[in-house]
């Protein structure tokens, strides 16, 4: 039974309400009693002139220039760009005009937002455009998890493009919610209503599968092909002679670069290279210099970014950290749009007369504080605040057949001896494994569980993991890549019990569980995505984010951590609801060594 005492509860609550002077959706369990309240803000109209001069410094990335100017906007293009007198005193030198920023790949899914409460939040840092792939929700609801994000996405003056995902569910090895096959990828592809919407194949996770020309992984590659759409390639530590066998089936780009010699090895493979910062990823630092090496190979991504994060900055971190340590401006830029539109064709302006007026006004090109953010000729964000409203969302989406509570009994393991624990690492997908006691002198090495939700009657995976520093409590969520079950690491078996039954409760979210309390954040969408507003799941977030480390943890952001400890295209070991898994050899592992003792004498004796 989950306790939560009143003051506590309004402790957790009013932390909240001082913090942001908004009221929290953030659900807090005790004794099957949940308090939930919502808020409603409108922001202001936005603008529909249809006819619009803007003055400053015109930043051009195509022929690599500065210049006083002005920018004529007439209802969604740009009629004009005149260049001005340097000796005109009127026109403003703090006021620079460039292309906005477009992220190469991100899963909005990812933020726990849905799209169009993405946009709100992106637009205000400079962000006019992103190519999304939506297979966290395709995983969960198939085709109609699409067409949710599709509708959505829809609402909001945002350049929102899709990809149709190559492989879901990501690999055999676990149980997701559904599957998108050859045929609804067509479907996708062609169907008149996405048409513009849905403009590449996104990223082919089973390099294996395409390096040994799986019949299935080529169908759907050539169908893109056919289409003269791109293909995302996704090969996390892939690397030559087997980077050229999977690049030269169609692949056209990689975000899942960790090193520099690695991301050298798949330009020379004829593929672009993402440098990703996000959340739970952060490979910026060691990727940066493939910049001013390769800037026509080059693109930047975020992947995946919490509320928090997402709230803070977006693709003007990448850009203010690269011209900070001394990179070209204008390879910079282009690295933040032209690059990426010209690479996937999409009809985003750049800055040009004719063009689609999106672009931002920066206060300088060095701080890149994002002033103004224009797309389809109107201005959307102003002085950090989006210029439309909300999106309400009456009926969410989602798949969650696992309704009754879990037990100790469950997730009980008996491990005399020296076991397998996955090593998490800060900022990293990567993981690394070590033979280690349990219960041993490493308190580190805690308990990690992975609950399908999608049959109620599933046995519940367990194994050990250390790398989170966790000293009390348990924390657990619904987001899981890539099949999203309940994914949970906890210092003791009741703790990890009550914060995976506390997402059971509200069938999808985040939660915090210690002494017979639960926080939880409820993800009702898919058990992906809050219905509520970004500001405001950042706060709850961050309350969250706050409880796990301060008890013990010490990941910049464990919860991201947390989603990929089930990722199993990505090594080494992972912990699918099927049961410990190599993410290098693509089998499953016995936990427990000894059984592996057992397993050599069992082959032995029938051999």
């Amino acid at each position: 039974m989950l306790r939560q005492t009143v003051p506590s509860l309004r402790r957790c609550l009013g932390m909240l309400s001082s913090n942001s002077g908004r009221q929290s959706r953030l659900v807090v369990q005790s004794m099957g009693v949940r308090s939930l309240s919502t808020s409603s803000s409108r922001t202001p109209p936005i603008s529909t002139s249809s006819d619009a001069i803007i003055q400053g410094q015109v930043v051009d990335i195509h022929n690599r220039r500065i210049f006083p100017g002005q920018v004529h906007v007439k209802g969604t293009t740009i009629a004009s760009i005149q260049e001005l007198s340097e000796d005109d005193t009127t026109i403003p030198t703090d006021q620079y005009i460039l292309p906005g920023f477009c992220d190469s790949h991100v899963h909005v899914e990812s933020s726990l937002l849905v799209p169009s409460e993405f946009a709100r939040l992106s637009v205000s840092h400079g962000t006019v455009a992103i190519v999304t792939d939506p297979h966290e929700i395709a995983n969960v609801c198939g085709m109609p998890g699409i067409r949710f994000m599709l509708d959505n996405a829809a609402q909001v003056p945002f350049h929102f493009f899709f990809g149709a995902p190559s492989c879901v569910p990501a690999t055999a090895f676990e149980t997701a919610g559904a599957e998108i096959t050859a045929d609804d990828i067509r479907e996708l592809f062609d169907h008149p209503d996405y048409k513009g919407k849905i403009v590449y194949l996104a990223e082919m996770m089973n390099w294996p599968g395409v390096i040994a020309e799986d019949p299935d992984c080529l169908e759907k590659i050539q169908i893109a092909l056919d289409r003269g759409l791109p293909v995302d390639g996704h090969a996390p530590n892939v690397r030559s002679p087997l980077i050229e066998q999977y690049a030269k089936h169609g692949m056209t780009t990689d975000h899942e670069s960790f090193t520099l010699p690695e991301a050298k090895e798949k330009i020379a493979a004829g593929l672009k290279v993402q440098i990703r910062e996000g959340s739970g990823a952060r490979n910026f630092d060691e990727l940066h210099p493939i910049l001013g090496l390769y800037p026509e190979q080059t693109m930047f991504c975020c992947d995946d970014t919490h509320p928090d994060l997402l709230r803070e900055r977006h693709l003007d971190w990448h850009v203010r950290e690269a011209v900070k340590l001394g990179y070209n401006l204008f390879d910079v830029l282009r690295a933040a749009s032209k690059n990426v539109v010209e690479h996937y064709k999409l009809p985003v302006g750049l800055l040009r007369q004719g063009d689609n007026a999106d672009f931002i006004v920066v206060n300088n090109l060095q701080d890149f504080d994002v002033q103004e953010t224009w797309i389809n000729g109107q201005c959307v964000a102003r002085h950090k605040e989006p210029l439309f409203d909300s999106v309400p969302v009456s009926e969410p989406i989602n798949f969650f057949d696992r309704t009754d509570p879990i037990t100790i009994d469950d997730i009980a393991r008996n491990d005399p001896g020296p076991v397998r624990v996955i090593v998490a690492h800060d900022g990293q997908l990567v993981t690394s494994e070590q033979h280690l006691q349990p219960g041993g002198d490493d308190p580190d090495v805690l308990k990690i569980v992975n609950v399908n939700r999608y049959d109620r009657n599933a046995p519940i995976a367990t194994a050990y993991i250390k790398g989170f520093g966790l000293q009390q409590g348990a924390f657990a969520g619904s987001v899981a890549h890539d099949s999203h079950n309940i994914v949970a690491v906890g210092c003791t078996d009741q703790d990890l019990v009550d914060a995976v039954n506390a997402i059971i409760n509200v069938k999808g979210g985040l939660s915090f569980s210690k002494d017979g309390q639960a926080q939880v954040l409820p993800l009702p969408v898919a058990g992906l995505m809050s219905t509520g507003n970004g500001p405001d799941v950042a706060d709850e977030y961050i309350l969250l984010d706050r409880l796990v480390k301060e008890n013990g943890s010490k990941l910049r952001a464990p919860y991201m951590t947390l989603s990929f400890m089930a990722l199993l295209v990505i090594p080494q070991l992972k912990l699918s609801d099927k049961g410990l898994f190599c993410g290098k050899t693509f089998r499953f592992m016995n936990v427990s060594l000894a059984e592996d003792e057992e397993q050599l004498e069992g082959e032995a004796a029938s051999s």
